[in-house]
């Protein structure tokens, strides 16, 4: 294999990672804050896949994207209101359990709506155009995805790090019920929290399917589980270590296809969660804690 061709599947990974990364973030910081996997957050990805199709046929794509932002933000936040907080301080198996009836309920929900026929991905034509560095070509979208989700994170980690709302956020992840006691208005914390998941499952979802060009009820099922993994082999709860995991996977599953493995590149992810909850539980940078009795 030449070194041209190596690069191609490198820029490709590095991609198809940067999808992954922002998903997993939202995995992340809503365990961080709730201790919640929200199992519904792959669907929230693949309903604003929907949302693209069915606003692209009707309006500039420009308009769309910001209808697609929107409608998946105003999705993630009703879930929350509707299905997490009145569970709030229910025992935690409750709202596991009714995350995962939210999946399913948007499964279905998508398939009366939509059929479970693939439906066609729109080609948004500033990403879809082509684009050639050196011996490198590909579509904008591919060489945007990374650049596009680093410079998120970063914005994301000032958030965080020098905003009051950022300080929240890290207290109530830190300490829920001390924060509380503390006077954080802990249910717009997690709003926010939601707003922020959702708003970049929504920028996913448009990176992800422009390159895949077509959306079903099951489409978030798969790259879900695969960004849940992600978050869990960076250290569930710390969104550098989403990224990492994110891009990581990205990168293992596109060279495994690229080598012929295909067959064997959704087992492999799986088997690398199954080694770093062997042997490294709280993932790569994740922190271990020491519980007080």
């Amino acid at each position: 294999m030449s070194l041209t061709t190596l690069l191609q599947h490198a820029l490709t990974g590095i991609s198809l990672g940067g999808a992954y990364a922002l998903i997993a973030i939202g995995y992340s910081m809503v365990y961080g804050i709730l201790l919640l996997i929200n199992f519904a957050h792959a669907d929230i990805f693949m309903m604003a896949g929907y949302f693209m199709i069915f606003s692209i046929a009707v309006m500039p794509w420009p308009i769309a994207i910001l209808v697609v932002l929107l409608g998946t933000v105003l999705l993630g936040v009703g879930i929350e209101k509707a299905a997490y907080k009145p569970l709030r301080s229910a025992p935690r198996m409750s709202i596991m359990i009714s995350a995962i009836g939210v999946s399913y309920f948007l499964q279905n929900f998508a398939t009366y709506l939509f059929s479970a026929l693939p439906q066609a991905y729109p080609a948004i034509p500033l990403l879809k155009r082509p684009i050639t560095i050196g011996a490198l070509h590909s579509s904008l979208v591919t060489f945007l995805t990374p650049i596009l989700t680093l410079v998120i994170v970063i914005l994301l980690m000032l958030l965080l790090k020098k905003t009051k709302i950022g300080m929240a956020m890290r207290a109530v992840a830190k300490d829920y019920d001390t924060s509380k006691l503390m006077g954080i208005k802990i249910d717009r914390i997690i709003t926010i929290t939601f707003v922020i998941g959702s708003f970049l499952a929504a920028v996913g979802s448009i990176l992800y399917f422009t390159d895949r060009m077509s959306v079903t009820p099951f489409s978030g099922t798969l790259p879900g589980l695969k960004c849940f993994v992600a978050a869990v082999i960076g250290g569930i709860g710390s969104v550098p270590g989403a990224v990492i995991g994110g891009f990581l996977i990205g990168i293992v599953e596109t060279f495994m296809v690229a080598f012929g493995y295909s067959t064997y590149s959704d087992a492999f992810t799986f088997l690398l969660l199954i080694l770093i909850l062997l042997f490294r539980p709280t993932g790569l940078m994740g922190e271990s804690l020491t519980e007080k009795v």
